[in-house]
């Protein structure tokens, strides 16, 4: 580590109410996994600040499967994630992009509630959460919400979290009985481990009798915040899938606004988003796997 703690300071939170307070006082930010923080402290990118540790937050642990819903704690691990039946089941997206997240030590420390609160447009788990319809719980001493996560993020590196308020829980609804939604996440980067997405995407659509009944799309690194790709979804809705391959094809070529940076060009990442939905969506057609499907 070559940055220097000097002008940082950090307390530990013992409960949710010692969060709150802190927060209440303005000026802290929380620290959970730190696995965003230790890299931009690392590369000397973040300046001395408070930080209240969270980890030791029994609130902001466990997962709860009610008949409706699933409630992930904001602590809820890359690991956790993939090691839990239920979820393993019902949320493969989630469960590949929590796989996908950096090597076993990442897995490990990694929470879902941080990667939300870092808003990278980068991040893996952002759109499996889109394409399943999440919502955020958010607290403060002024009380209790709960928001949808699509639209959550209102620029680059911001979002609708007051200072005062800390993410407690993600809200995943379940697949209504008797039904199977088509369910596709595919990540690009330079390699197939421990690799930051060139683009990502997570698709689930409801599909019958060959009609796109309903479809959502979530999308990394293809904008300034995690995409969720309304107009292209919009196009799709209620008509044929086999009709409107092309058609949704070019309309997220023009949804998608990514840029040029050290990992890949504006240009790249618009070809490759379009081909991975051309792929998906003539896999669901033909009733077969995507290329390197879950």
């Amino acid at each position: 580590m070559r940055a220097t703690l000097d002008g940082f300071e950090v307390a530990r939170a013992r409960s949710l109410d010692d969060v709150l307070a802190r927060f209440a006082e303005g000026g802290w930010s929380a620290l959970a996994g730190g696995t965003d923080l230790m890299v931009t402290l690392g590369a000397l990118a973040l300046a001395p600040c408070r930080l209240v540790d969270v980890w030791a937050v029994p609130e902001l642990r466990g997962i709860t499967v009610h008949d409706d819903v699933v409630v992930l704690g904001a602590l809820t691990t890359y690991a956790e994630v993939q090691a839990h039946p239920l979820l393993v089941a019902e949320f493969p997206m989630l469960v590949e992009a929590a796989r996908l997240s950096g090597a076993a030590a990442i897995q490990n420390r990694g929470t879902l509630g941080g990667n939300v609160a870092n808003a990278s447009p980068a991040a893996d788990s952002p759109p499996a959460l889109l394409a399943y319809g999440a919502e955020l719980e958010l607290v403060s001493r002024a009380g209790r919400r709960r928001v949808p996560y699509r639209g959550f993020h209102t620029g680059y590196k911001a979002s609708l979290r007051r200072a005062d308020e800390i993410i407690t829980a993600l809200v995943l609804p379940r697949p209504r009985a008797g039904t199977a939604p088509v369910q596709h996440y595919r990540k690009v980067g330079t390699r197939k481990a421990q690799a930051i997405a060139k683009v990502g995407l997570a698709f689930a659509m409801d599909l019958r009798d060959g009609v796109v009944h309903d479809v959502r799309l979530g999308l990394s690194s293809v904008a300034a915040t995690p995409l969720f790709a309304e107009r292209t979804a919009d196009c799709m809705r209620g008509r044929p899938l086999r009709a409107i391959i092309d058609e949704a094809a070019a309309t997220l070529a023009d949804e998608v606004t990514p840029i040029d940076d050290v990992r890949s060009t504006g240009a790249y990442r618009r070809r490759v988003a379009v081909n991975l939905l051309r792929d998906a969506l003539e896999a669901a057609a033909a009733g077969r796997a995507p290329v390197d499907s879950l």
